[in-house]
């Protein structure tokens, strides 16, 4: 008997890993490698291995739930879906529309997050949807867009990382957060390339450097330009290609200078050898790349911070031709594609901004409405998140667990219980979806069919293995029953392929043009890079895509990439007298982002049952505590407590918390929400805190 297999993706990061899944004897499927996928080539990492298991209708829901009495209890999908219709109208009634939010997730499909965004806008006609993918990579959105006039994670293949002369790697421990993309970092090396690593901590990823640079969190600003300061002053400057293909350049190199080694030493702790001998490591090669992750994104000088190192890369000539360039390592599953297609606060389909009226007549002209009754740009997600049970009264989510991944999350916890009325939709129950009014169980990656885009900008086909459980419906089938129940017919349909159809029509000649794009090419091409606009000429050949981005010009109206001159500026919070450590905060390889999914996944959590603090020896020493006394982390916020990892792996000002945990250790209960000015990207990753042993 011949048993079918699958191809498809991984449901986790944004390498999107390619896999085969294959149905097991005794039920449900097994995954195995998948070598024709270039971007992992068949390797997996210990999520993606295991993501199976969550298929399993024991650890995961598989009945709507409704709150009766204080206690969610089952129920059936017509009393759920009217519960949800009957929340969100009477708040749009009693209220308008504005009172009502929706809040989406950067792991939805494409095609669910242009159907949320449409549903927002044309059924409750509401400007306030946002995304936690805002708390991803925005502020290298909102840098790129300035520089280049295009926003894409990477705007080259993976595949070109080992072909070029050296990295600099700035906050990301991707050897725990995307393991299978290590193996390019190691062949760059064995094909005589460097690698740089910046990153307050010793991890695992900074074991493979070549050049470790630990600076204080929330100084990156000031280590880039004090690294332009010095490729300026040793004349290391490209000037043919700043002259031919860049403007702005004079104001930022007066802003590099005045930035000059031994200032930057003092802010950041790194001695100035270490940045002579970064210049000499990134200039000497013909060709070189900067990829930043949150690290430095997750600032409220974020954008700044991602300018800088563009700068750096502008002007070295290491942007705009093969081998070499900025690029973002995107982290949720599909972050690229979920900011692309109507989910963001700003925007409409097709990476289009919602204040520009052309735009706004071409997506409402795809809709059948009239360009003058879609709202305009609402609150980004903090600030959408803290307007809840004051401004916003009822809330629908979607693939998303602020309770556990948002900023001063106790806060916001509150926020959430003081709605009127709360609708999540999600494979598993939640911290958030324990809170709701109604909770509707929805499918997951190998249960549906649709598409996601990865770090890359390649565009991929993600396909049903197995059908779902009984109880369990699509996300846009709840979209397209409450558009039904709101009087709204037609457009929203339940099949993704036509719904992928009508998006190519939005996207079309948008910045992220989807039009040439279909599923059929998805699956014979193992994805498609956007921007991919469709032939005028039928007869023409189709568009193959584009993996390569500006090596003619770039996506700004005079074909020049921007230099924007910038400062260093402190982080919101500096340590005090009270609070005289800084907190950072990221992730560890078994589990992901919230945890909701991979803590209930029991090899993941025999690997990381708990949070924890990691903090250096002299630190410890000072605090008369040892390896897993519990330690109680104090901010202007809140009190975390976990057990304490001691290492010399951190700088002793720092503490370190993964941030995948409820409850008691959870790291975000201390963040601080302070935003960026451009990309409102809050500033997860440096906070004041104080610590405290906890004696039994």
């Amino acid at each position: 008997m011949e048993t079918s297999v699958t191809p498809t993706h991984c449901p986790y990061c944004a390498l999107q890993c390619g896999m085969n899944l294959t149905p097991a004897a005794g039920g449900g499927v097994t995954v195995t490698e998948r070598v024709d996928f270039p971007v992992n080539r068949g390797a997996l990492c210990g999520k993606g291995r295991t993501a199976p298991a969550l298929l399993s209708p024991a650890l995961r829901l598989t009945e709507p739930l409704v709150r009766r009495d204080g206690v969610l209890v089952p129920a059936s999908w017509e009393e759920a879906l009217d519960r949800v219709a009957e929340g969100l109208t009477r708040t749009r009634t009693e209220h308008g529309p504005d009172a009502c939010g929706v809040f989406g997730g950067g792991g939805l499909t494409n095609e669910k997050a242009y159907a949320l965004g449409k549903f927002a806008r044309v059924v409750l006609g509401t400007s306030q949807i946002d995304y936690n993918g805002r708390f991803c990579m925005s502020s290298a959105a909102a840098a790129g867009n300035k520089a280049f006039g295009m926003d894409r994670g990477l705007p080259f293949p993976m595949e070109d990382i080992p072909k070029t002369g050296c990295v600099i790697l700035v906050g990301s421990n991707l050897a725990e957060t995307m393991p299978p993309a290590l193996r390019y970092f190691t062949e760059l090396k064995e094909n005589g390339g460097t690698l740089i690593v910046i990153d307050p901590r010793r991890t695992r990823t900074a074991e493979q450097a070549d050049l470790h640079l630990a600076p204080r969190p929330g100084s990156d600003l000031a280590l880039a330009l004090g690294l332009l300061h010095l490729v300026v002053s040793q004349g290391r400057t490209d000037e043919a290609f700043i002259e031919e293909r860049t403007s702005g350049w004079e104001e930022t190199r007066a802003a590099a200078m005045a930035h000059w080694p031994e200032y930057v030493e003092r802010i950041t702790g790194v001695p100035v050898p270490q940045l002579r001998e970064a210049v000499r490591m990134f200039c000497e090669p013909e060709n070189a790349m900067v990829l930043t992750a949150r690290g430095p994104e997750q600032q409220s000088k974020g954008t700044d911070t991602v300018g800088a190192w563009i700068n750096l890369c502008l002007a070295t000539g290491r942007s705009g031709r093969p081998y070499s360039g900025y690029g973002c390592l995107t982290g949720q599953g599909n972050g690229q594609g979920g900011r692309e297609h109507g989910q963001k606060a700003d925007q409409l389909p097709g990476y289009r901004k919602l204040t520009d009226p052309e735009a706004r007549r071409h997506v409402a002209g795809v809709w059948g409405v009239d360009p003058d009754s879609l709202p305009g740009p609402g609150l980004s997600a903090y600030e959408l998140l803290d307007a809840l049970g004051s401004d916003i009264r009822s809330l629908l989510l979607m693939g998303s667990n602020p309770v556990v991944s948002a900023p001063r999350a106790a806060h916001i916890q509150q926020r959430l219980e003081s709605l009127d009325f709360l609708a999540v939709a999600d494979v598993v129950l939640s911290e958030t979806a324990a809170l709701a009014d109604v909770v509707l169980p929805v499918t997951q990656w190998a249960e549906e069919t649709g598409t996601t885009t990865n770090l890359e900008g390649r565009v991929l086909l993600r396909r049903q293995a197995v059908a779902p459980p009984d109880g369990v419906r699509s996300d846009l089938y709840v979209l397209h029953q409450l558009a039904a129940r709101a009087g709204v017919e037609k457009g929203f349909p339940v099949d993704p392929e036509e719904v992928f159809e009508e998006l190519r029509r939005a996207s079309a000649g948008g910045i992220a043009d989807y039009s040439g794009i279909t599923y059929r090419r998805l699956a014979e091409e193992n994805g498609v890079f956007w921007p991919c606009p469709a032939q005028d000429d039928q007869q023409a050949a189709p568009h193959p895509g584009s993996p390569r981005l500006f090596l003619d010009r770039f996506a700004t109206e005079d074909g020049r990439a921007r230099f924007v001159p910038v400062a260093h500026r402190p982080i919101a919070e500096e340590p005090d007298a009270e609070y005289p450590v800084l907190l950072t905060t990221g992730r560890v390889v078994a589990q992901y982002q919230s945890g909701a999914q991979t803590r209930r996944v029991d090899e993941l959590n025999a690997a990381a049952p708990g949070p924890f603090v990691e903090l250096h020896p002299r630190l410890a020493a000072r605090l008369g505590a040892g390896e897993g006394d519990a330690i109680a982390v104090v901010s202007r916020r809140g009190r975390a407590v976990a057990p304490a990892r001691i290492t010399t792996s951190i700088r002793p000002d720092t503490v370190f918390m993964p941030f995948h945990w409820p409850g008691e250790g959870r790291a975000n209960t201390l963040t601080n929400p302070a935003l960026d000015p451009t990309s409102r990207m809050p500033e997860f990753k440096a906070c004041a805190v104080r610590l405290e042993t906890v004696r039994p």
